[in-house]
């Protein structure tokens, strides 16, 4: 079975991760033009929020 992992950057988007390799990027901030998916606003809109990660059983 796969692990699967969501890890919250500092000041950046979730990280949706495969098995320790990255497949998707999900907004945080609520700036992105492509939701649900990270397009980079959260570096000029002064998104701020600690990290965090969730490891899926």
């Amino acid at each position: 079975m796969s692990e699967v992992v969501i890890r919250s950057k500092e000041n950046g988007p979730n990280l949706v991760m495969v098995d320790g390799k990255v497949v998707q990027a999900w907004c945080r901030c609520g700036g992105s033009s492509v939701m649900p998916f990270c397009d980079g606003m959260h570096k000029r809109n002064g998104f701020k929020a600690q990290p965090r990660e969730v490891k899926v059983r």
